[in-house]
């Protein structure tokens, strides 16, 4: 899977395209990702003991993560990834720039 923990990414396709964040979990065997403010869904929890309320909590949903690109860090825009081999050691760089992640 092209996404990593950590990444600057943009949602590229759904219903949140346009967003932005940071890959906060990835699911590598699922090809899903959580990113942070992205995909954001509200859950009613019942009480867990009989003197707690009950309680209404965000939580972040995972996204597919074809739905998604890396932002490129020269300028911010959607690309995609290639390796490079610099000394001994496999590099992700951006498509589009060339920058290294």
């Amino acid at each position: 899977m092209h996404i990593k923990k950590g990444d600057n990414i943009i949602v590229i396709s759904g219903a949140s395209k346009g967003k932005t964040g940071k890959v906060i979990k990835s699911f590598p065997d699922r090809s899903m990702v959580i990113i942070e403010g992205v995909n954001v869904r509200k859950k009613h929890q019942r009480p867990q003991r009989s003197n707690q309320k009950g309680q209404v909590i965000e939580k972040a949903n995972p996204i597919h993560a074809s739905n998604v690109a890396i932002a490129d860090p020269a300028n911010g825009k959607p690309s995609r990834i290639g390796i490079k081999i610099v000394g001994e050691k496999r590099v992700r760089v951006t498509k589009k720039s060339g920058s290294s992640l």
